[in-house]
């Protein structure tokens, strides 16, 4: 959960998300090395009139900044490849859900069961209760095992949507008559928020996203609870 003020991304609650915090980390450090660098040679022309004739034509040099950048590349590339690869592994999901984005709620199908789905809309400000987020909480929590791989399909409705939940690592765009599949695994417990992240119209802002990790026992009365309400 994020907060006023806050200045880095929100605690990794999946491994991938841990991995693209590690990434981000490694890829700020080149850039602020890259930044220093540049700067101190900046200062250094405009502050002293000493030159060497041997640094105006010299092939060394040139073979240095051409190959050194490359190397940079690389250092950058290798990572971010690595974590692509991760973010589209789907090994042997404990569980299927299927979130359809309509103007302006999600519905979520669980496929593994017959017939268990729902719909989840805001709740509106005036009936929050003590301690609830404005704009973030829903009246139906999408409810998943905590340590389990889950497999989500998403697909949308009626025009261009996207589920994204920060903390998980996961955004997937959700396109009217197409099915985009996406795969995460939460590593706690937890209530994570998110929100549609394409603009989809006036209540845009108003289709939040909550995921709720509990353990496989707690996630299986959920379930039962849910089937006898059906």
């Amino acid at each position: 959960m994020s907060h006023p003020s806050q200045l880095g991304f929100q605690d990794a609650a999946s491994p991938v998300m841990e991995e693209l915090l590690h990434f981000h980390d490694h890829a700020l450090m080149i850039v602020f090395l890259i930044s220093t660098f540049v700067l101190y040679i900046m200062v250094a022309m405009v502050s002293t009139s000493l030159t060497n004739k041997f640094l105006l034509d010299s092939q060394e040099i040139e073979i240095i900044w051409t190959i050194l950048p490359a190397i940079i590349l690389i250092l950058i590339a290798l990572p971010s490849l690595r974590i692509l690869y991760l973010m589209d592994e789907i090994n042997d999901p404990h569980l299927t859900i299927k979130a359809v984005g309509h103007q302006w709620y999600w519905s979520y199908e669980y496929t593994d069961y017959e017939d268990l789905g729902f719909d989840s809309y805001m709740i509106p400000t005036q009936d929050l209760s003590p301690g609830q987020f404005r704009l973030l909480e829903a009246d139906h929590r999408m409810v998943i095992p905590v340590e389990s791989p889950i497999r989500m399909l998403i697909s949308a409705d009626d025009v261009l949507h996207s589920w994204t939940v920060p903390a998980l690592g996961v955004k997937m765009d959700a396109v009217p008559g197409r099915l985009n599949q996406t795969a995460f695994i939460t590593s706690r417990p937890g209530v994570f928020y998110g929100q549609c992240s394409e603009i989809c119209g006036a209540n845009h802002s108003f289709m939040p996203i909550v995921v709720e990790a509990v353990p496989l026992t707690h996630f299986e009365n959920w379930s039962l609870m849910m089937l006898q309400d059906a």
